[in-house]
């Protein structure tokens, strides 16, 4: 084996950022042309490959955009090499790539299935008398009094279009009345109005439907009085919207946020996405408004393209009202319901749970009710005194800061810290927050520099022993509604140094205390990144004594270039390295003397995988962590984040020999990347057994719940006839006294 000094780690070594969340998108959109996916399901998966794709060019292409354009911006490489420009350039040709390939699988796959299935996509022109009687009445009745037709000439300036807003653009014209002979006007289709139409007179189990532009077009004489409609199309923009608050100062955040919130629907454009029928007139005025770069040969265009021209319905995240429609569940997975984990079902009080041992709840498989049973008991506990937390992101009607404003209502010391960073849920938490402090809650709100993005709840109580603390750690947000979507881990414990250690966070976080010497907790922006780096290398030092090494990591994204260049030294030194990440991963594996003993593969299936595990080592003595971050620079370095151990044997052997495993068994929804970047969907071979890992996990959950049912039905019945005896001083034993004693045993067992 070649020694590492002899390996140059260069930029071949390294996949670009930006394309390989491309790839991650593609893995979604696969899932979408999969036509083993129940129909409606296919239909989700088109939906978020396009919500994906918007805060793609949001956020990221956003930022690459102003190092390329900005002024001053910095010009900076890539650590593969490329720079800014030539990122804008390979995004815009796979995304067009991408985009023509999800519009083919609706045209040509999902829509002729939807209509084999009962769903029927009308034009104005198909409706027959009732359909268009019920049409017009919509459009008079809800739609026309919140319309507002705009003429763009200069007594009328053009609007600024509203992020994400869908349009119509109309080129009109008139003989005779107020106004220009030729007129370009504009009208925005609100979101308060349903994009989907469905029509009366549909049989059970089928839907016809009109799309909400279809309807407004057919209609726009009606809008734009005395013209006659020459031509329309749909047209809709994407902005920067990431909220760039570093080199700003406030004394009020909260003030902050709000006034970057409204900044938001102000941001340079960034893409345009319009039919390809559209009107040229129509289309070059659009991208001359709003300084849009259309890839011509001319140079001083760059040769970037923002223009997306659609063959198709615009904005097909709008097809996740046709997923929610009622009465159609044949087309969806088979439901399951999260079960209680095991642990905590065992007894009724949550806190003696957790005190007689450490608790691991695996989401959604086991029911995310469990932690906001925690938040609730605490609330309403009288020994409880006080509740901290950490609200990255969180439900509409979240039932953890209803518990919390209770608590404070109720007069415990109640402390939550609230990220208003949180992209895109700035608005919601800024809500919160306010709810929160009239409820007599202490809140605060991190730092301005530092996202705070660990899962921390924690718990003092008063006890016979004297004050105890319960905390629980997460790998996902305190949100019930994504716990259902998405895979996490979390783990309750009242381990003395873990407690004190979530103590000590607390203290950083509301009042800058620091010099804690952290026990078991790993925190970041401190010390993950040099600890991450210490734990692979002591792997690659095991290796190189001939000893087994061994590195697990199940992450959202791979790209911090310095964990990669560790991983690769320990792959030179003969260290064994699983991978599994869902999204970037800039890691190339299986590159002769770089990388050979790396594997990376992805998983995307029916929920997203979100929790993050690093194990280091082999057998009992391997190290096994869970941590609210990925291995991103901004995870190191920019944000406040956890990575905590598993300490208990059979939580880490549960770790170590059923969740592991089978992730990596998994040959049916994992897709392995290659060292070309690409990444190939797995088959089971030939009499292999299909392994689909999230169903695997639903089953045992599902079993080890069944298994707990029969065991505490057979406590019961054998208590049933103990209690039929007379003991020895002649009391039935089923008396009051004996009923408590044998719950009492039954719920220690």
């Amino acid at each position: 084996m070649p020694k590492t000094a002899d390996i140059a780690i260069g930029p071949d070594a390294f996949i670009n950022r930006e394309l390989s969340w491309l790839e991650f998108n593609l893995r979604v959109l696969e899932e979408a042309e999969n036509d083993q996916n129940p129909l409606l399901e296919r239909m989700k998966f088109l939906a978020i490959f396009s919500s994906n794709l918007d805060e793609f060019f949001m956020v990221r292409v956003a930022g690459v955009r102003e190092q390329a354009f900005g002024d001053g911006a910095p010009q900076d490489f890539a650590a593969d090499g490329m720079t800014a420009i030539e990122q804008l350039r390979a995004i815009a040709v796979r995304t067009q790539e991408l985009v023509a390939r999800q519009y083919a699988c609706l045209r040509d796959s999902i829509g002729p299935a939807m209509r084999e299935s009962g769903f029927t996509l009308l034009r104005d022109a198909d409706l027959n008398a009732d359909q268009r009687e019920y049409v017009d009445r919509f459009f008079r009745e809800r739609a026309l009094p919140i319309l507002t037709p705009m003429a763009c000439d200069p007594a009328h300036p053009s609007p600024r279009y509203h992020n994400r807003g869908l349009y119509l653009g109309t080129m009109l014209e008139h003989e005779h009345g107020l106004g220009p002979k030729q007129l370009f006007a504009v009208v925005q289709l609100p979101q308060v109005l349903p994009r989907i139409v469905t029509l009366p007179g549909s049989s059970p189990g089928e839907v016809s439907f009109v799309l909400l532009e279809e309807l407004v077009a057919a209609r726009l004489p009606e809008l734009f009085g005395g013209f006659s409609v020459k031509s329309w199309t749909t047209f809709r923009i994407t902005r920067d919207c990431d909220l760039e608050l570093l080199e700003q100062e406030s004394d009020d955040m909260l003030r902050l946020i709000e006034d970057r919130l409204k900044a938001r629907q102000r941001g340079q454009a960034v893409r345009i996405e319009i039919a390809a029928q559209a009107d040229e007139a129509i289309a070059q005025r659009i991208l001359d408004d709003e300084d849009l770069r259309s890839g011509t040969e001319d140079p001083t265009d760059d040769g970037y393209n923002e223009v997306y021209r659609i063959d198709g319905p615009l904005d097909l995240t709008g097809l996740w009202e046709l997923y929610k429609l009622p009465g159609f569940e044949k087309f969806h997975d088979v439901p399951y319901t999260p079960r209680v984990a095991p642990a905590l079902r065992r007894r009724r009080d949550i806190f003696t749970a957790i005190a007689r041992e450490d608790i691991l709840v695996h989401h959604p498989y086991e029911s995310f009710d469990s932690v906001v049973e925690f938040v609730r008991s605490a609330a309403r506990d009288p020994r409880v005194l006080a509740i901290k937390q950490t609200l990255y992101r969180t439900s509409g009607d979240s039932p953890i800061i209803r518990a919390l404003m209770e608590a404070a209502e109720a007069g415990k010391h109640v402390t939550a810290l609230v990220e208003l960073k949180a992209r895109f849920d700035e608005a919601n938490n800024v809500s919160w927050a306010r709810q929160l402090e009239r409820s007599g809650v202490h809140v605060v709100f991190g730092f301005l520099d530092l996202k705070t993005h660990c899962k921390v709840s924690l718990v003092v109580r008063n006890e016979r022993e004297g004050l105890k603390r319960y905390v629980h750690l997460g790998t996902g947000n305190y949100n019930p509604a994504t716990a259902t979507l998405y895979t996490d881990l979390g783990l309750f414990t009242a381990n003395v140094d873990i407690a004190e250690d979530a103590t000590a966070l607390f203290n950083l976080l509301t009042g800058y205390s620091q010099g804690h010497a952290w026990k078991k907790l790993v925190v970041a922006p401190n010390d993950l990144h040099r600890r991450t780096l210490e734990l692979i290398a002591a792997q690659a030092e095991r290796a190189k004594a001939g000893k087994p090494g061994r590195v697990f990591a199940k992450v959202n994204s791979l790209a911090d270039h310095q964990v990669i260049e560790a991983l690769y030294r320990a792959s030179q030194a003969g260290v064994s390295i699983d991978i599994v990440a869902r999204g970037i991963c800039c890691l190339r594996p299986g590159v002769p003397g770089l990388s050979d003993n790396i594997r990376v593969r992805s998983i995307v299936d029916r929920y997203l995988e979100h929790s993050r595990m690093y194990v280091f080592g082999e057998g009992k003595k391997a190290a096994v962590y869970l941590a609210s971050s990925d291995w991103m620079p901004r995870n190191f370095f920019r944000r406040v984040e956890v990575m905590f151990p598993v300490l208990a044997v059979p939580l880490k052997e549960r770790i170590l020999g059923t969740i592991v495993p089978m992730y990596l068994a998994d040959n049916t929804r994992a897709r392995v990347l290659g060292s070309d970047g690409a990444f190939q969907l797995l088959a089971p071979r030939r009499g292999d057994e299909p392994v689909r890992s999230q169903e695997r996990f639903m089953e045992e959950a599902s079993q080890a719940a069944a298994a707990l049912k029969t065991s505490v039905d057979s406590g019961g019945e054998s208590a049933k006839r103990t209690g039929s005896i007379k003991d020895r001083g002649g009391k039935a034993s089923g008396s009051p006294q004996r009923k408590r004693g044998l719950k009492d045993r039954k719920g220690r067992s």
